[in-house]
């Protein structure tokens, strides 16, 4: 990133860096159309009503205001306020109930945009940044399958990434009926706190937790701590998780007749099933693991979070859920499930940890010389005809000394110089990444395709 950036978390990606980035955005949207994904994008502006539906993120919204509004946007409640979106989720929902008579349910969608969001910028987290979204959405009910496919799909998606020096990534997978039923058996009511609070494990620590759970969530110390015992087990196959968890609603008295145990059940029987089809498809891509909570309060079912192979300090790079009540039209529910890549914080990562890189700058493979001005429409037609081939194509910027020409090339990283006949000789282009020049005809003349392509290299 530029390190002259004078907004603290708006990144600007130099050149080279940008290259890396659309290599990414293009190996995610491969692989998501390859499993049927369909493209879309979205305004980048929602009321203050749709903003306001995550709860939680509400401090974080840029609202926008004309400047002539200046010091009256008081005068106007925030629900009625236009603001940037800061995930993709919010607009979808929109997208859908707005679109619903057009669309093929269930609606299958990817989408990489751009989200705001008014949080402290850290090291890889930024304030305007790139999202990676796939969502499926239903009308009236959606199928557990989906459950599976969208972490199978992100994790291929991942898998093609570790040819740019990524590493290996692992879905970590809950589910919030499973957690609501074994709080509730435990005498829990206040549910969406306990979720919050759970939610922070990883920053903050168990002890810290615990002390939260006592204090905001109403918890006695025992509550807290079974409620950590919950959140420490983790299970490679669906067996393995019915039988620990059976065994912590023995140790702390949830009746298997219970309602709590009931609705926890529910979730069990979803989270054993993500866990053995995904293993049967791609084993150890899906783990069980109780302490992902994701803070948010519309999830209803699977909550997930994604992590790479010794990157623990990075965090999740990929989460999401179920979600069955965000969008609605009347009586008419659209339930959905998605999962969100932080794309720019992935691609700092890959930057400046993984070590990837472009092979070089500029996409053009050739660049036409120009001997004088008054030859530069002669190298105009000879860029126009390797164009016209499909062969990316630059000409000099100026009728320089020949070195400065081939000095300008080799800094962008264009691998070949065309040089125009003169005087009734014949075209040479020169590769100067090995020194060899051959005469060349510009209407069959073909480059090496290992040294014209522009890669991402670690």
């Amino acid at each position: 990133m530029a390190k002259g950036a004078s907004i603290s978390g708006f990144p600007e990606w130099l050149p080279s860096e940008r290259v890396v980035e659309q290599r990414v955005i293009d190996t995610l949207r491969r692989v998501f159309e390859l499993n049927g994904f369909i493209g879309i994008e979205t305004r980048a502006v929602e009321t203050g009503a749709s903003l306001l539906k995550k709860g939680e993120t509400s401090k974080e919204i840029y609202l926008l205001s004309r400047l002539q509004e200046v010091g009256h946007e008081s005068d106007t409640p925030i629900e009625e306020r236009i603001g940037l979106h800061f995930d993709l989720t919010v607009p979808l929902s929109r997208y859908v109930v707005e679109h619903s008579g057009d669309l093929a349910f269930p609606f299958k969608r990817w989408q990489i945009q751009k989200v705001w969001r008014g949080e402290r910028p850290q090291e890889g987290r930024f304030r305007e940044f790139v999202q990676a979204d796939i969502d499926v959405i239903g009308q009236g009910d959606l199928p557990d399958h989906y459950e599976v496919e969208l972490p199978l799909v992100m994790v291929s998606a991942l898998e093609e990434l570790r040819a740019f020096g990524l590493p290996k990534a692992t879905v970590h997978a809950n589910n919030r009926k499973l957690s609501e039923g074994f709080y509730r058996g435990l005498g829990l009511t206040d549910i969406e706190g306990v979720l919050r609070e759970i939610d922070k494990l990883d920053k903050i620590g168990a002890d810290e937790v615990a002390k939260l759970l006592v204090e905001t969530c109403g918890a006695t110390e025992a509550q807290a701590r079974a409620c950590l015992e919950l959140a420490g087990l983790t299970a490679a196959d669906g067996s393995e998780l019915a039988a620990k968890f059976d065994a912590l609603c023995d140790a702390h008295g949830i009746a298997k007749d219970s309602e709590a145990y009931a609705l926890a059940s529910q979730g069990l029987a979803t989270l054993a099933m993500i866990v053995d089809e995904a293993a049967a498809i791609r084993p150890g891509s899906v783990i069980a693991d109780l302490k992902i909570a994701r803070g948010l309060d519309y999830y209803t079912g699977s909550v997930y979070e994604t992590f790479l192979d010794g990157a623990a300090s990075l965090g999740s790079i990929c989460s999401g859920g179920r979600y069955d009540n965000l969008a609605s039209q009347g009586s008419r529910k659209y339930p959905g499930v998605g999962l969100s890549i932080g794309l720019s914080r992935l691609v700092s990562y890959m930057l400046h940890t993984a070590g990837a890189h472009a092979s070089r700058v500029s996409p053009a493979a050739v660049l036409v010389a120009v001997w004088n001005e008054d030859d530069r429409p002669a190298a105009n037609r000879i860029a126009a005809q390797l164009r016209a081939r499909g062969i990316a194509t630059d000409v000099a910027p100026t009728a320089a000394k020949l070195g400065k020409q081939i000095k300008y090339a080799d800094k962008l990283g264009i691998p070949y110089v065309w040089f125009p006949g003169q005087e009734g000789a014949g075209d040479e282009v020169k590769n100067i990444v090995t020194g060899e020049q051959t005469a060349a005809e510009s209407t069959s003349w073909e480059p090496d395709t290992v040294v014209a392509r522009q890669t991402v290299e670690i």
